[in-house]
C-alpha cells in the first residue's frame, strides 16, 4: 500500500500532469482537499472508489483514513491544490506516514504563482530587472513567520515577489513594500488563478488597494509585485544571440554530450 500525494495543480482541471492523473486513476482511495480542488479532477477516480473531502478534516482525521487503507492494502491518492512543496501541510503527514512505515510516493504540480504569471501573459525573470523569484506570504492563523522572512527583507534585494495568503492584509503588504520598490511599482492581484471566475486586478503599489475597490477578493488570491511585471525597461537575454556559446545546450534531444563540462569548471 502507498500514499501518492498528488499536486492537483491551480484550479483548472487540464492542468494536472498526466503522471497524477494516472495516479489518480489508480487508487481506490482519494483523500482530496475539498475547498481547493476542482471536483472534475475527481472524475479520473475509478469506478466505486472511496471518495473523501479533507476540508472538514483534522490531521488525526485524514490519518485514521489512511491507516483505514492501510489495512485494506488500498493505495490512496492524496490531493492537494498546487504543488505540494510549499504551504501543502504535506511535512506534518509525511512525519506520521513515515513514523508508522506507509510508503508515500509525491507527484508535483502546477504551482499557483505560475498559473498566475501565465494568466497575465508575464515573465517573472526579466535581464536587468530581476533574476529572482521569492515565493513568501505575511503571518497567519495557520502559520507565523520566521524572525528574518520579512517583506521588508526580501524587498531590499528587488526581486519579483509571488505573496500568497495575504489578500487581507494588502494594506500591510503595500506599506511594507513601498520603501523598498517605491510608488510606482507593478502590482497585480489574479483571484482563482485558472479557475473559470478567475480575476485579475493590476496597478501599482500606490492605487492597488483602490483598484481592488469592491471586488470583495479576501482569499484566494496572489499578490506579485515587482519591476518585472512591467514588461518593458529590461536587457536582451544572451540565450538566444547570435554569438552565445552554445556549448552547453544540444541542438536536439539526441545530440551527445560528450564535450560537456561543468559550467562550474570552466575557466573564465
Amino acid at each position: 500500500m502507498t500514499v501518492h500525494f498528488i499536486g492537483a495543480g491551480p484550479g483548472a482541471p487540464d492542468l494536472l500532469t498526466l503522471r497524477g492523473r494516472d495516479l489518480i486513476a489508480s487508487c481506490p482511495v482519494c483523500l482530496y482537499a475539498g475547498s481547493l480542488v476542482p471536483e472534475e479532477i475527481l472524475a479520473h477516480c475509478p469506478q466505486g472508489a472511496k471518495i473523501v473531502n479533507t476540508a472538514p478534516l483534522h490531521i488525526e482525521q485524514i490519518m485514521d483514513e489512511i491507516r483505514a487503507a492501510d489495512t485494506a492494502g488500498h493505495d490512496v491518492a492524496r490531493l492537494h491544490s498546487g504543488d505540494l512543496s510549499v504551504w501543502s501541510a504535506m511535512g506534518e503527514q509525511l512525519r506520521r506516514l513515515k513514523s508508522e512505515g506507509i510508503a508515500v510516493t509525491v507527484t508535483p504540480g502546477v504551482p499557483a504563482f505560475a498559473a498566475a504569471a501565465a494568466a497575465l501573459g508575464a515573465e517573472l525573470t526579466l535581464p536587468g530587472l530581476a533574476q529572482s523569484v521569492v515565493l513568501t506570504r505575511t503571518p497567519g492563523r495557520a502559520s507565523s513567520m520566521p524572525e528574518g522572512e520579512t517583506l521588508t527583507n526580501f524587498a531590499a534585494t528587488g526581486a519579483t515577489l509571488a505573496i500568497h495568503l495575504s489578500i487581507q492584509n494588502i494594506a500591510g503588504v503595500v506599506g511594507d513594500l513601498t520603501p523598498a520598490y517605491g510608488a510606482n511599482c507593478p502590482v497585480a492581484v489574479i483571484y482563482r488563478a485558472s479557475w473559470p471566475d478567475q480575476q485579475i486586478i493590476r496597478g501599482t503599489l500606490a492605487d492597488i488597494e483602490t483598484r481592488m475597490g469592491g471586488a470583495g477578493i479576501t482569499r484566494t488570491a496572489l499578490i506579485l509585485v515587482g519591476p518585472a511585471l512591467a514588461g518593458d525597461g529590461f536587457d536582451e537575454s544572451c540565450l538566444y544571440s547570435v554569438d552565445y556559446d552554445r556549448r552547453y545546450r544540444p541542438q536536439s534531444a539526441d545530440s551527445p554530450w560528450t564535450d560537456w563540462t561543468p559550467e562550474s569548471e570552466v575557466q573564465p
